[in-house]
């Protein structure tokens, strides 16, 4: 498998990260203007947010918890010249599972579904695992 292949659910990924921050700025900056929040409570560490503001900055916080071993068995991967049409498969339902997890969170935080979306994602990423220490483990 190409270096592209499996590299653009990785570009993907960090895309969502990104685009989680900078939606967390945007929250943040207008929940302060319109003063649900005091600038000085927040800046202490107080978790003062609205609560929409906080499910933003929740599903931005989530993007370095599990993805954390996803970049670590793609990176193995790619060391490791490991990364066939099933891996890459599975990179990317990983990534679509974060995207929903993450779209859950910020809008509806519907806890059943965003559990879901998460846990679909944790197994998927266990198979990535699986699939690569067989792959090392029998070469």
């Amino acid at each position: 498998m190409s270096f592209k292949a499996l590299l653009a659910p990785v570009f993907v990924q960090v895309l969502l990260t990104f685009c989680l921050l900078f939606w967390t700025g945007r929250v943040r900056f207008a929940a302060a203007r319109v003063g649900a929040v005091r600038v000085q409570d927040v800046s202490l560490g107080e978790r003062t947010w609205p609560a929409p503001v906080q499910q933003v900055s929740n599903a931005f916080a989530n993007q370095f918890e599990l993805p954390v071993l996803f970049y670590a068995v793609v990176g193995l991967a790619l060391a490791t010249r490991q990364g066939d049409t099933l891996f890459v498969g599975l990179a990317w339902l990983f990534v679509l599972t974060r995207i929903v997890h993450a779209g859950i969170y910020a809008t509806s935080n519907v806890v059943i579904r965003r559990f879901q979306a998460f846990l679909a994602g944790a197994l998927v990423l266990l198979a990535m695992w699986f699939v690569f220490a067989v792959k090392i483990l029998l070469a």
